[in-house]
């Protein structure tokens, strides 16, 4: 209950979570690097993943902490536009200049909330919930094949260009909103507060370039040595 009541538990939440979703960033962006060695490692891991009953309870977790994150966001952006404006961290030591990121945190999640809906529709909604649905032949028999989900999102330059502008943005979100975790949590202090900021760059650049690097390769053209083309092919693309 104290969580929930106090400024300080909402803040904590929100921490928590975001980490929780940056741990879940970091699995997903080196599962996507593979997309880049081999189809048919990608697609094995697809496979794996799919619609097991592990994948499904952590694609329920998973939204319950996207589910927490925005609404604890929501609650603390409302309460701090009322209280001093529109930060919605406690930052005890911060830079001289208080970042963009800073300042713009809840614009950058409703960006990066929209972002994760396009991928949803692109990708979840075409394997795992083709799996669980089961309607479609044709969709359940591409619903492993991960690659070719790919390929088919990414060889249009407009998803293409959207997903930059998302990967940017979630960029912003996470560079600011690790450091500010670690805060909140009481892990920093004025010897780790640049280090956690340097940490927190270094760590989002690497994630955010794992997954503009699939999006960018595809666009380019890119296919793995040992993809297998599939005839039927469902145009998934608004420039086609």
């Amino acid at each position: 209950m104290w969580l929930i009541d106090s400024s300080i538990g909402r803040k904590v939440v929100m921490s928590v979570t975001g980490l929780a979703l940056i741990l879940f960033l970091t699995f997903h962006a080196s599962m996507n690097v593979v997309a880049l060695i081999s189809a048919e490692g990608y697609n094995w891991i697809c496979e794996m993943l799919g619609s097991n009953w592990y994948a499904v309870a952590a694609t329920v977790g998973l939204a319950v902490l996207v589910t927490l994150h925005f609404i604890f966001a929501i609650i603390l952006t409302v309460q701090n536009g009322r209280a001093r404006g529109t930060d919605s961290y406690a930052v005890t030591d911060k830079p001289g200049k208080v970042e963009w990121a800073s300042q713009n945190m809840f614009v950058l999640g409703v960006i990066v909330i929209l972002g994760m809906c396009l991928h949803l529709y692109n990708f979840w909604w075409n394997m795992m919930a083709a799996e669980l649905i089961g309607t479609d032949e044709a969709a359940i028999a591409l619903a492993t094949n991960g690659v070719y989900h790919i390929i088919n999102t990414f060889s249009c330059p407009v998803y293409t260009s959207i997903y930059i502008v998302w990967l940017i943005a979630l960029w912003f979100h996470l560079t600011h909103g690790m450091w500010s975790a670690m805060q909140t949590l009481g892990v920093s202090g004025k010897i780790w507060f640049n280090r956690w900021r340097a940490i927190g760059f270094v760590y989002s650049t690497i994630i955010i370039l794992m997954f503009m690097a699939v999006a960018v390769a595809f666009c380019a053209g890119y296919v793995p040595s040992d993809y297998q083309e599939v005839c039927a092919a469902p145009a998934g693309c608004p420039c086609v």
